[in-house]
């Protein structure tokens, strides 16, 4: 048997500082690599992660080793496969549907844009992770899910306890204890809602889960919103403030996105560039070669797309932000049945409500400092100062 290499040197720290120059030298050298720190194999090439997000039936969701359902305490929809992955997933859709999203999500964030927008100091360096990107993201997102009396606050704290826990891939228990915390106080803000939502039927996920003909045990419906807690800040946030920061980067190319309205190609090209979620695990069902190399029934093979979102046989530069590519094949979204479901709405949040709102307040706004970037599950800056103007 012709396993993958196995590779003790990449440690987590340092995929979660800068993974990008590791990515590159394993799509050249070893695109296929059981990586010791992390418990799994990396597929780091285009046509392997999509591939294997393209077969459910091969590379199951459900990992029994992944640190997401120790952090959310459930087996979430996430981990999941078929016609249960597809009730679950279908129980949230009617929130997602393409007329809530045109006539109650898109006018409403369009509200709490401008709230937030007006509310930022003309003239003045504000750091946008804390003033803008993330309160956005959250207040956004706690009107979607059914939960418009969580803070701002919380729901980020919420949020960002849930990943790190689904991402530590280091089994640190005090990440996980933080979780047990967060899970207690998510639970008692969905029990303090379900009355009204059973009373007042309404589009948010929580409402139409709560109110469906065939509903979902309580336990799932809090396990999706959870999910969609985990998952629906950090990728609306980080993509806003990774486009802001390419635009702002490159004037010329910012100069055109105005100009022409490019919004849309912006917003893909970031999330191209640094993808908001940057990995994803799939478990190994039958005994299977990869690029000649055996994959064990049972191992675990960790899908690398913010990998594949820069492979050299798709895209030119991919670590460069370059609004005007002819074609942006990115997967960042994911393909296959886990698809994001909140795709639509983050890119109607960000690309047509945020962005130009934020332009035309600002139309001189200049980098004032440095962007940190850090994550390996997850990745976006950890702070973006903007003088305004």
């Amino acid at each position: 048997m012709a396993l993958a290499p196995l590779d003790d040197t990449i440690t987590i720290d340092a995929l979660t500082l800068d993974p990008y120059p590791i990515y590159a030298r394993l799509r050249k050298e070893s695109p296929v690599l059981r990586v010791k720190s992390v418990g799994r194999t990396f597929l780091t090439k285009a046509i392997d992660t999509k591939a294997v997000k393209d077969d459910p039936e091969l590379y199951s969701s459900n990992d029994p080793n992944t640190p997401m359902e120790r952090a959310f305490r459930a087996h979430t929809l996430m981990r999941k496969d078929g016609a249960e992955h597809a009730r679950e997933r279908g129980a949230m859709a009617p929130a997602f549907s393409a007329r809530n999203i045109r006539d109650v999500w898109m006018p409403l964030y369009e509200k709490i844009a401008h709230e937030y927008v007006d509310a930022l100091p003309k003239g003045e360096t504000v750091e946008f992770f804390r003033d803008l990107a993330g309160p956005f993201a959250a207040q956004c997102l706690s009107h979607l899910l059914g939960i418009p009396n969580a803070s701002d606050d919380d729901m980020q704290r919420w949020s960002q306890t849930l990943i790190d826990g689904a991402g530590n891939f280091g089994w640190r228990d005090d990440l996980f204890a933080n979780c047990e915390t967060v899970n207690d106080e998510i639970d008692a803000e969905l029990l303090e809602m379900d009355a009204f939502h059973k009373s007042e039927q309404g589009p948010s996920a929580l409402s139409v889960m709560l109110n469906a003909e065939d509903p979902l045990p309580l336990s799932q419906i809090r396990s999706n919103i959870k999910i969609a807690i985990g998952g629906g800040i950090n990728e609306p946030r980080d993509a806003l403030m990774t486009v802001l920061y390419g635009l702002l980067s490159n004037p010329e190319q910012q100069h055109d996105v105005v100009k022409n309205q490019r919004w849309n190609d912006a917003f893909e090209e970031a999330i191209r560039w640094v993808a908001p979620i940057q990995v994803s695990s799939r478990l190994v069902m039958t005994d299977t070669q990869i690029r000649g190399l055996d994959i064990p029934k049972g191992d675990t093979v960790m899908t690398i797309q913010a990998s594949a979102n820069h492979d050299e046989d798709f895209v030119t530069d991919g670590h460069l932000f370059n609004v005007f590519r002819d074609k942006n094949q990115h997967q960042s979204f994911g393909n296959g049945p886990h698809f994001c479901q909140g795709t639509h709405v983050a890119r109607r949040q960000i690309g047509q409500v945020m962005l130009p709102i934020l332009f035309e307040r600002f139309p001189n706004m200049q980098l004032a400092g440095d962007v940190p970037f850090r994550g390996f599950g997850f990745r976006g800056p950890i702070s973006l100062p903007i003088k305004l103007g």
